[in-house]
């Protein structure tokens, strides 16, 4: 750590919990630094996990989760720390409980720190890296011939017997179980951090949203998405999934895709709240069909 980024840390403090969920409240943030998440995740890795504030005149002004110099839940601290591939959170956005009005240094290090943090934090660094948003429902969203062919795509599974079961219907024993069949089905190998699965699923389970699909009481396609709103917008995380390709000409994954997001959408719009839903890192053109790219940024 150099001496600028130490000459800047002395206007941090430790925080409790307590003030850091209140911080949160106050100014949001996104799945990935929401404090019962962080802690939960903290606890299966066996890190600890500190809070830091920052004050201004003896008022907070900003709050981040920290495991030791990284803020946590960092795919960068994850390697340092040797637990990279013990679970699997996606590459989730980074949005901290920060103040609308400040300008500060972060002198924490982070990947996937959210461009909503361009104003207030100086010492952002582009690497050209981008995180997929999903495009939508309003009107500068999907456009009408996507929505009518994936609704087509819906009827038409219906029709032959499919069904939609809401994920967190599902007890956390059997969704873990039915996820890790259909990883493997789809991509040939055992899914990241299958071996703490079950666990991170009972602490991040009412975080769960979306559906599965079924054909006659068969389970044929799956998608971990995390939700938890904030007092700015609804953040989601699509962390990853699993299809069983005997079934790939219903187009499971389009279709699961398309009512997830719907849904997201919905519940966004009740709340007169924007949507922020992430397919994690744009590092597939098949994203760009659902998605725009928004840039991200590391300390």
């Amino acid at each position: 750590m150099n001496w600028l980024i130490k000459w800047h840390m002395r206007h941090w403090t430790t925080i409790p919990y307590s003030t850091y969920c209140k911080a949160y409240n106050q100014w949001g943030g996104s799945f990935i630094t929401h404090p019962e998440v962080i802690q939960g995740i903290s606890e299966l890795l066996e890190i600890p996990v500190m809070f830091q504030g920052r004050y201004e005149d003896d008022k907070l002004v900003a709050a981040v989760p920290t495991w030791g110099n990284y803020i946590a839940g960092s795919k960068t601290a994850l390697k340092k720390l040797g637990k990279r591939g013990l679970i699997d959170v996606g590459n989730p956005e980074v949005i901290l409980p920060m103040s609308p009005n400040i300008r500060i240094v972060l002198p924490y290090k982070s990947d996937f720190i959210s461009g909503e943090h361009q104003p207030q934090i100086i010492n952002l660094k582009n690497k050209g890296k981008a995180l997929c948003l999903a495009k939508g429902f309003h009107s500068d969203g999907f456009s009408k011939k996507f929505k009518y062919n994936h609704r087509r795509e819906i009827r038409l599974f219906q029709n032959e017997g499919g069904e939609f079961k809401p994920i967190n219907s599902i007890a956390v024993d059997q969704l873990c179980a039915i996820y890790l069949e259909l990883f493997e089905k789809r991509w040939g190998f055992s899914a990241k951090g299958s071996a703490l699965m079950s666990k991170v699923l009972d602490k991040l389970y009412t975080f769960l949203t979306g559906n599965i699909l079924y054909i006659a009481d068969e389970p044929i396609a799956i998608q971990l998405v995390y939700q938890v709103e904030t007092v700015n917008h609804l953040s989601v995380e699509y962390v990853n999934g699993g299809v069983n390709p005997a079934y790939k000409n219903h187009s499971p994954g389009s279709i699961l895709s398309f009512t997830n997001i719907q849904q997201a959408q919905e519940f966004a719009d009740s709340k007169n709240k924007p949507l922020r839903y992430s397919f994690g890192l744009a590092d597939n053109d098949y994203k760009l069909r659902w998605c725009n790219k928004s840039p991200v940024f590391l300390t």
